[in-house]
């Protein structure tokens, strides 16, 4: 199962890394905890497209692809508060996302505006591509059938977007520069996961 599991995920998400399947019971465990931090990554993947039109209204291309999305990680974020309202349980306060700061640590420092755009654009295809497969790993691995059902809708509503924000990077900068830094990501990203803490209280 690990196998073909880690076959599909670097065919259709390109993630050299899947999962550790112990994630799955722990948040299992924490529910409330993973729909907190949940809404919050929904919230911020909106307000993330948000600034992103507004940093480069010059680009329309881009404007009118992400103003959509916009419209949809926001829905998405108001699903997982209306489930959070249904348990009787708060939303409580955002948490550092430690997934999130160590991938800014790798975005390029005082580069050239290209630069700074394509690493904008790859780090979000990258947290989109991780959360994917996490809903997809929830969609499988929890007892709760409702709860697979309910992050199963998450996972093909959001297996998209990440080759959206590659896209977007190669229609404004060269295929191949493109490419060889998705390369490095993906690297960096496999390195990342393999030394990071199994928690149970975070999508990422």
């Amino acid at each position: 199962m690990e196998d073909i599991l880690s076959e599909h995920t670097r065919n259709i998400l390109g993630l050299q890394l899947p999962t550790d399947p112990r994630w799955v019971n722990l948040a299992e465990i924490q529910l409330e905890e993973i729909l907190t931090d949940h809404a919050y990554c929904e919230q911020k993947a909106a307000t993330t497209c948000i600034s992103l039109i507004q940093k480069n209204p010059e680009k329309e291309w881009l404007v009118e692809e992400l103003s959509p999305i916009v419209t949809e990680e926001w829905g998405h974020f108001r699903m997982v508060l209306a489930e959070l309202k249904k348990r009787n349980l708060s939303l409580g306060r955002q948490r550092k996302d430690v997934y999130v700061n160590k991938l800014i640590e790798f975005q390029k420092k005082g580069g050239s505006p290209d630069e700074r755009f394509l690493d904008q654009m790859l780090i979000m295809a990258l947290i989109e591509a991780r959360s994917c497969e996490r809903f997809k790993r929830l969609s499988e691995g929890l007892d709760d059938e409702y709860m697979r059902k309910f992050y199963r809708k998450f996972m093909e509503s959001e297996a998209g977007h990440y080759t959206l924000f590659i896209t977007l990077a190669e229609h404004y900068i060269d295929k191949k520069i493109v490419r060889k830094r998705w390369s490095e990501w993906l690297e960096y990203e496999k390195e990342l996961m393999s030394s990071a803490e199994v928690r149970g209280d975070r999508i990422h």
